[in-house]
C-alpha cells in the first residue's frame, strides 16, 4: 500500500506530499490463465489482476497475516514503545518532496494533520458493480465516523465540495483516471500523475495529500486510490491504512505492532495501538509543523494520559 506525503507539487497552490510505498509484494505468484470476458464484463487484464490479489488475499491469510482482531495478549506495548512508534510515523517522511517516489532514507519532517473540516467523497469507476458500491460506500462511512470519534477532528461523507476523494478503480479505469484527477488538482506535477498512470501492481493502494502552501504542513485537499480488483478483506484494508495515513500518519515503520502502519501485513485493520496514535495526533496541545523536540514533552504528557499513566 501506498500513502504519499512528501513530494511537493505545483497545482493551484497546492502542493502534495508522499507517504510510503511498501516493499514489493509476493512476486512468485502468477496469475492463472482467465476466460475471455463478456463483451460488457471486465477485459483479460482486470480478471488477471482480480485472480491475482484474491491469491495474494489467500497466501496471506494463510500464513497467518492480515489479522483482523487488533490487537491481543501476543502484542502488549508499552507507553515508551507508542512514543517512539509515533515520533516514526507522525515525524519522519518516507519520500523527499518534489522528487517523485525518492526515498528521503528515514529525514525528519514535522508534525502534519488537517486543521480545516475532512469532507471525504467517494468515487468509482465506470466498471465498478452497483453491489461493489454498496459495498465499499458502506465501508468508507462507517469507517469515517469511526475516525471522527478518534480524532475528535470533524469527518464526514459528503460530496458537497468534498476535500478528500477516495476513488476505487480498476485496470478498465485506467485511462480516465489523469483526466479526473487533474480535475480535482487542476495543473498537478507530472511526476504525481505519473504515479496514477503507472502503478505497479506490487502497490495496493495509495493516497496523497496536498498543502495548502509550498512546503506547507497542514493539509488541504487528499486523493485516496483503491483498486476495485481487490477481494473483500484487501479492499478493506486500503481503506483503513489509506484514509488514516491521509490524515497525518505519513510514514512506515517496521517497529510498529500492533499496527497498519506497517509494511510486514500482520494487520489489516487499524489496530488499537493505532487508535491511540489518531488520538496523540489530533491533540489540540500539538500544533502543525511542530519538530519533535518541541513536541515530545507534549507527546510523554499525552501517552501518560492515553496509556492510564507512566510504564
Amino acid at each position: 500500500m501506498l500513502a504519499l506525503s512528501a513530494l511537493a507539487l505545483s497545482a493551484c497552490n497546492l502542493f502534495v506530499e508522499p507517504v510510503p510505498v511498501p516493499p514489493e509484494r509476493p512476486g512468485n505468484l502468477r496469475p492463472t490463465p482467465a476466460a475471455l470476458p463478456a463483451p460488457s464484463g471486465p477485459s483479460e487484464r482486470s480478471r488477471e489482476l482480480a485472480n491475482y490479489y484474491t491469491r495474494v488475499e489467500a497466501q496471506l491469510v494463510a500464513q497467518g497475516l492480515m489479522r483482523t482482531d487488533g490487537g491481543g495478549p501476543d502484542t502488549q506495548f508499552s507507553r515508551r514503545m507508542l512514543i517512539d512508534n509515533f515520533e516514526r510515523i507522525a515525524f519522519y517522511d518516507e519520500y523527499e518532496r518534489g522528487t517523485g517516489l525518492r526515498s528521503s532514507f528515514g529525514g525528519k519532517s514535522r508534525l502534519k494533520r488537517w486543521e480545516v473540516p475532512v469532507r471525504m467523497t467517494v468515487e468509482f469507476g465506470a466498471s465498478v458493480s452497483d453491489e461493489q458500491r454498496a459495498t465499499d460506500t458502506g465501508e468508507v462511512r462507517r469507517y469515517v465516523a469511526r475516525l471522527a470519534r478518534l480524532t475528535g477532528h470533524p469527518i464526514t461523507m459528503s460530496d458537497a465540495n468534498p476535500n478528500y476523494h477516495v476513488m476505487f478503480m480498476s485496470e478498465d479505469d485506467r485511462d480516465t483516471l489523469p483526466g479526473r484527477i487533474q480535475r480535482i488538482v487542476p495543473n498537478i506535477n507530472e511526476n504525481a500523475l505519473d504515479i496514477f498512470r503507472s502503478l505497479p501492481r506490487s502497490i495496493h493502494c495509495l493516497v496523497i495529500a496536498f498543502s495548502s502552501e509550498p512546503g506547507g504542513h497542514e493539509y488541504a485537499k487528499a486523493i485516496a486510490l483503491i483498486r476495485a480488483e481487490h477481494p473483500s478483506l484487501m479492499r478493506k484494508s486500503c481503506i483503513h491504512e489509506e484514509l488514516a495515513q491521509g490524515l497525518g500518519l505519513a510514514n512506515d515503520s517496521p517497529r510498529a505492532r500492533p499496527s497498519i502502519f506497517n509494511d510486514d501485513d500482520e494487520f489489516a485493520l487499524l489496530t488499537n495501538h493505532d487508535e491511540l496514535l489518531l488520538k496523540m495526533l489530533y491533540d489540540r496541545r500539538l500544533s502543525v509543523g511542530m519538530a519533535w523536540p518541541q513536541a515530545e514533552p507534549i507527546v510523554e504528557i499525552i501517552a501518560d494520559e492515553v496509556m492510564g499513566g507512566p510504564s
